[in-house]
């Protein structure tokens, strides 16, 4: 007879797993605020120097540079949902840092990441964090009410909704109530994507959500749908790798989650070739230095005598 406790069980603990591992929005959704300056470039205009330098001094780990940047491009644009958007993904991005959660260990122990150990969130970073969530969606809300195709609005909504999943399932361990801010990232995500294929960089949203929902047990796919993905592990890494290719903003940060993924998949030295060039492209960043020491430890502790 099945039990429909135990059962219960395990399909509560796989789905904050599931939600858990989804912890590259963390950096993904960072990087993808400054998509919508992506869309001004397709249509004929240019990036935002302002974004597109405040995402260098991120993935630099210096935050308070990029928090300089995305001020004066607020002051400059106030109705712009993107730069309250990017605000936003930079407060997160720094308190992940900050708590040790950006770590290789993190994304390939599915047990540290769905443990209920007490982390010590800084309330004023918080309080930012959201106020620059609301100014986001409601000035994207706003512009979709009479303009639903627009680009630079749909990516400030996948942003911030891709950010509170982010501080609620890593910060505050709630990952289950994360799921619906997730489904609405993909979904702000596949919209983009429909009106614009060859934005390159949404495809690290729907790229890693293939790869993280293809990685689940079967019988748990059944309790997981995100609408347009399949859950095939081999699209997902074929978009990320698309993204490392041809992104603009996130092409650094494909390469961050190819580099988790080939990890996780007994490929480090392919995580060694990437991490490699990234610590050359970024090299103040202290992150990046120390997981390709720890990899390189690894791919020569496995070479042969």
């Amino acid at each position: 007879m099945l039990n429909w406790r135990r059962f219960v069980n395990v399909r509560e603990n796989s789905l904050i797993a599931c939600s858990a591992r989804m912890l590259g929005h963390c950096l993904l959704l960072a990087a993808m605020a400054s998509l919508p300056a992506m869309a001004d470039a397709a249509a004929g205009g240019r990036p935002a120097p302002e974004i597109d330098q405040a995402f260098t001094h991120m993935y630099n780990t210096d935050f308070r540079g990029a928090h300089e940047l995305l001020d004066r491009y607020v002051s400059a644009q106030p109705s712009d949902p993107l730069g309250y958007a990017v605000r936003g993904s930079a407060y997160l991005f720094s308190e992940l840092y900050r708590l040790g959660i950006l770590e290789s260990e993190f994304f390939a122990d599915d047990k540290r990441i769905i443990e209920k150990k007490k982390l010590q969130p800084d309330a004023e970073v918080k309080q930012k964090l959201f106020r620059a969530i609301d100014d986001a969606q409601a000035r994207a809300t706003k512009v979709l009410q009479s303009n639903p195709n627009d680009q630079n609005s749909l990516f400030a909504m996948a942003v911030t909704q891709g950010v509170t999943m982010d501080y609620t399932a890593l910060v505050e361990k709630r990952q289950l109530s994360s799921l619906s801010s997730a489904r609405r990232a993909n979904d702000y995500a596949q919209r983009l994507l429909k009106i614009n294929p060859q934005y390159y960089d949404a495809y690290l949203t729907t790229g890693l959500n293939e790869y993280l929902i293809g990685s689940l047990p079967f019988y748990i796919k059944w309790f997981v749908h995100f609408d347009g993905v399949n859950g095939s592990k081999n699209t997902g890494i074929q978009s990320l790798q698309l993204v490392a290719r041809s992104g603009h903003y996130l092409r650094p940060f494909a390469k961050i989650l190819l580099a988790m993924v080939y990890l996780r998949e007994k490929q480090p030295r392919e995580t060694e070739k990437l991490l490699a060039a990234l610590s050359t492209e970024y090299p103040e960043n202290p992150l990046l230095r120390k997981e390709l020491a720890k990899v390189a430890a690894q791919v020569g502790s496995a070479d042969p005598k």
